[in-house]
This record gives structure tokens, sequence and C-alpha cells, in this order.
């Protein structure tokens, strides 16, 4: 559809700034937008032009699908809210966007332009509002210029550093009638894709790369989510086909298949006994070159700067400038993962790599060892069939079902950090989604609802804790009602398990609103029209997730997990009080 025309092929001037923003994000390839009916006048055109509004409860909720729509489709994401309190709820959605540099248009309905800085109803300054959580924050102001607006904000979105950007739409713009020249030239660009612009890093940087890399005696790659978002899994697959191990952060999940000989597996701040990357910290704190590639080397991924090696060298391959070197001084390489690393590669047939050739075999055997050390931990330190449950045991199930196609989505604390232990990837690219950039709770069930909206043909499994659950339950019947099925495995301990557990750890002692009382998750999931099933004992628990993944219907498995279960956080290890 050609902006400035509606549907039916009248000029533009007949359309109304509704339908002239329809138009465009249409052009932009935007066929779903998470929504809750306001904008109400662009929900009403949006269907003329091929885009289904996915109806989500709450804001906060919207914000995290749009996020994990973005993840998961390679798409700019858009997401609309009304002004004032229906706004701040966008924010913590958009600041785990902005961390984690995912890119999102979110198109706010403000209050009539001849109201502005009058008291308006649930008028707001939101310019300060998402001065902190965006890239970019305009007001359209008026209607001639909404193609110019919506490609700025794409185009703020989807470059550099992918972030939010955030269009204040006034709500008398959308019922104006522009009158819009027929004869003026229209904008056709589509920007809907990421990353929009790809730049590759300094060819005499990469050459420097290509010989220390050569020359390295112990060199590690660590790749972070900006693997996923460059889409550069052939190309860092191609850089470890030389024989480099490669380890990845939790957001780097699923960048390098860990079924293969030379990966290390998720490293960070959970490196203690049953994990699973736990017996290979070595080929880390040993390393003599470190390669970074889409990592923004923040406390959790490099356990509180205590991992990586002190007297190492590392080169940095990041889009953003800024991140390069912030926290280990490094040689830069400055541009996109994809093109970088295949531009190293190319450099890398030049040089001498009989080197890298014959340790491989030695480090190929030493993450062997490590792996099955791991194993041997967990049959000497894990009860698999005790009851309550053990996540580990969940974990196992999880994966013993798992395929290359599905996308499996975590809450954030414990969930992410089991998903990152003891689930497998099992090819270069298969996503396991985490919300890492702030890790705030209840992000689970509405990435998995943002998931599915993108790839309705695959599996989605989400992982959530029963504390992050309780933030969004009420997203259930959303799933129900846009014909989204996902499975949401609730661990439910009854207590806010990370919260507790680090308070044991410090002090001894935990407050009192740790524990929780006993919530039947499976029967709030009866209740809003989805499955529910309550699991008490190990070997019920397989079954009932095979069922659940093939019925086509959005399922609760409600799993009583032992509350003295942890993941292995290095930070944990050998407290007492955490043995009780």
């Amino acid at each position: 559809m050609v902006a400035g025309k509606n549907p039916t092929g009248s000029t533009g001037g007949n359309m109304t700034g509704a339908h002239l923003l329809a138009a465009a994000l249409r052009r932009h390839g935007v066929k779903e937008i998470f929504g809750q009916s306001i904008p109400s006048a662009l929900f009403l055109a949006a269907p003329d032009y091929g885009i289904r509004q996915i109806g989500y409860r709450t804001e906060n909720a919207g914000a995290a699908m749009a996020d994990a729509y973005a993840r998961t489709s390679g798409k700019v994401a858009v997401v609309t809210a009304q002004n004032g309190p229906a706004a701040t709820l966008l924010v913590p959605g958009l600041a785990e966007a902005f961390k984690a540099s995912i890119p999102i248009v979110a198109i706010v309905q403000d209050v009539s332009r001849r109201f502005t800085e009058k008291n308006a109803f649930q008028e707001l300054d939101h310019f300060a509002l998402f001065n902190g959580v965006a890239k970019w924050v305009r007001r359209v102001a008026d209607a001639q210029r909404i193609d110019d607006y919506i490609d700025m904000a794409f185009t703020a979105a989807a470059s550099g550093r992918a972030g939010p950007a955030v269009l204040l739409v006034p709500v008398d713009l959308l019922d104006e009638r522009p009158d819009l020249d027929p004869a003026a030239p229209q904008r056709s660009a589509s920007l809907g894709t990421f990353p929009l612009d790809r730049t590759v890093a300094d060819p005499s940087r990469i050459a420097a790369a290509a010989d220390m890399i050569a020359s390295a005696k112990a060199p590690i790659v660590i790749a972070g989510g900006g693997v996923h978002s460059s889409q550069a899994w052939e190309e860092l697959e191609a850089l470890q086909a030389l024989g480099l191990p490669v380890a990845t952060t939790v957001m780097g999940k699923g960048a390098v298949s860990e079924v293969h000989p030379l990966s290390v597996g998720v490293v960070g701040y959970f490196m203690a006994p049953r994990g699973r990357s736990s017996h290979l910290r070595s080929l880390v704190t040993e390393a003599d070159l470190v390669i970074l590639v889409g990592n923004r080397t923040n406390q959790n991924g490099t356990d509180s700067w205590s991992l990586y090696p002190k007297n190492a060298a590392f080169i940095h391959i990041d889009i953003e400038s800024c991140e390069v070197g912030r926290n280990y001084e490094a040689l830069r390489l400055v541009g996109d993962a994809k093109l970088t690393l295949a531009a190293l590669k190319a450099e890398m047939k030049s040089r001498d790599l009989s080197a890298i050739a014959s340790r491989r075999a030695s480090v190929e055997a030493a993450i062997a060892s490590g792996r099955a050390a791991h194993q041997d931990d967990m049959k000497r330190l894990v009860d698999m069939d005790a009851s309550p449950m053990r996540p580990e045991r969940i974990m196992a199930d999880i994966d013993n079902v798992l395929t290359p196609e599905t996308i499996t989505v975590a809450d954030a604390s414990y969930s992410s950090i089991w998903i990152a232990n003891f689930l497998t990837a099992q090819k270069a690219g298969q996503r396991f989604l985490t919300p890492r950039g702030i890790a705030g709770l209840g992000w689970g069930l509405p990435y998995a609802i943002g998931a599915k909206t993108a790839r309705p043909d695959a599996p989605v499994i989400c992982l959530t804790g029963d504390g992050g659950f309780g933030h969004v339950w009420s997203e259930l019947e959303t799933a129900r009602r846009m014909k989204l099925p996902v499975v949401v495995v609730v661990l439910n301990n009854q207590i806010l398990g990370y919260q507790k557990h680090a308070e044991l750890s410090l002090f001894g002692d935990f407050t009192d609103v740790c524990d929780f009382e006993a919530v039947d998750h499976a029967a709030i999931a009866r209740a809003v029209g989805c499955d529910g099933v309550r699991i008490e004992t190990p070997a019920d628990f397989l079954p009932a997730l095979k069922d659940a993944l093939a019925s086509g219907r959005t399922t609760v498995l409600d799993v009583i997990t032992d509350q003295r279960a942890y993941p292995p956080i290095t930070s944990f290890e050998g407290k007492d009080a955490l043995n009780y």
C-alpha cells in the first residue's frame, strides 16, 4: 500500500491521520501491534491495512510482548498506550529493551493539541517520563508529517545499538484530514527490520585481530546477545570451526550449538557446583586472549568482573562504540557482528593457524571432561526423584522434549539461570529468551506470548517462578483470546526464591514477606479457560509436558518444587544458612 492512499485508492485528502499512521506502519512491514484499543482511531483503521491488534491486559506486559516479538522475528515491534498512567506502565518493558538493545516503536496517544499545558485529563510530561528508557522521544504536531515521524522512529529504533523509540501522537491529530498534495513525492522505504544499517569494523584493526588470534596460546570467544540481534550465528560458527572454544552469556545462549565439541556453554555468576560450565571455568580464567562479540561485559555475565583474566588481551566486537572497552581495554572492532565476524574469518585465511589446529584436540578433550564431571556432580549432588521436585529434574525433562525449533522463554531471577544451565541449545540460532537487561520479574508469560506471535509455528515453553507469574496471571486470558497457545511451567515453591536465599546467604535470616500462601496456579488457568495441571511427583511431569505441547492449548503446569533448591550461583557457595 502506498502512503497517501487508503485501501480503496482514494487520494490522501480523504484520509485521516489515523489512516496515514496505519499506512506508514504497514509500509514498514508491521502486521501486529500490541495494544489495548488506544489510540482507538488507529485500531479502527488498522484492519484496512492488514494489521492485527494483539490485545494485552496490562501495558507492562504489552511492552514485554513487543520485546520478545522483536527478539524472535528480527523485526521492529510496535506497542501502543494511552497517555498518563498507561504510558507509565510501558516504562519497565522499554527499560529492558533499552538495556538489551531491542528495537521497539512505542506509539503513545497524547492529549489534544489545543489542551496542551492546561492540565488536561491524564496529561503528563512524557518526554521526561521516557527520556531514560528510550533512544528517541518526539511528538508529531502536524498530520502532514506523520510519514516523516514514523520513519524517524523506526530509524532510531533499528539503527546503531537498537532500542526503543517513542512517538507521542495527539488524539485530535488522528481524526484530522490533512490537505495532502497527491503530486508530492511519497515515502516508500521499508525500515522495519534490524539491524537497519550494517557496518564493518576498520579493516586494519580486523587484520590486527587476526594476528592476535593466530598467535594466541589460549584464546576463547564469549558471545553475548548481540550475536542474536545481528543474526551472526553462521559467522560465529565459522570462527569456532577454526578451533576456537566459544562460551556465551545468558542472553547469548543459543548463539552456537551447545553440543559442538568446542562449546563451553553459558558462563557468568552461576558456575558453582551443579553449573554446567562449573568445571570449565579455567578455559576463561586462564585464557590469554578473550574475544568478546556483542557482549556488554555486565556484572552477571562476568561474575562481578571476577571471571575474565586480568592479564589477558581482549578483542571486542560491538555495534556500539561506547560499549567497546567499557570494562576491559580491548582492540576495538566497532561494527555489526555479522559483517565483522565474516571479515575476520576471511582475514584469518592468510594466517598460519597451525598452532590453533594443534591445540584443538586438547581443548575438545578438556570440554568433554568438564561436561562429564558436571554429569558426575549431578548424580552426586541432586536427588532427581525427590518430592517436592528439584528444578534440575524439571529442566532435564524439558530438555528431553526440546527441538531446534522450540523457543524457550524465562522470567528473570532463578528461571533464567535454570534454563541457561540445564537446557541445551541444539543448533546455532536456537532461541532462549530471558529478560537479563534489567532482569525484572513478570516477563516470562508476556515473553511467551510475544514469541508465539512472531513464530506461531514454533512450540513455546515458558519457565517462571510463582513470584514472577503472580505479576501477570491475567495475560493467560490474552493467550487464550488471541489464540496464541503456550506452555507455562510454574516453579511453585511458595517463596520469593532469589530474595529469600540471598538474604539467608548475606544475613543468615530473611524478611517476613519472602514466604507466600499456597496458590493453585492450575486452578487459575482453568478459571480463564486454559488448561491447568498440578504436579507434585517427578514421574508426572514429563507426560504432562508432552500432553501440553500436543494439545494446542495454553496450559499451565503448576509444579510443586523444593523451596530449598537454588541454582549454582557462585556467591551462594559454601553458605551454611542455605542448608535449612
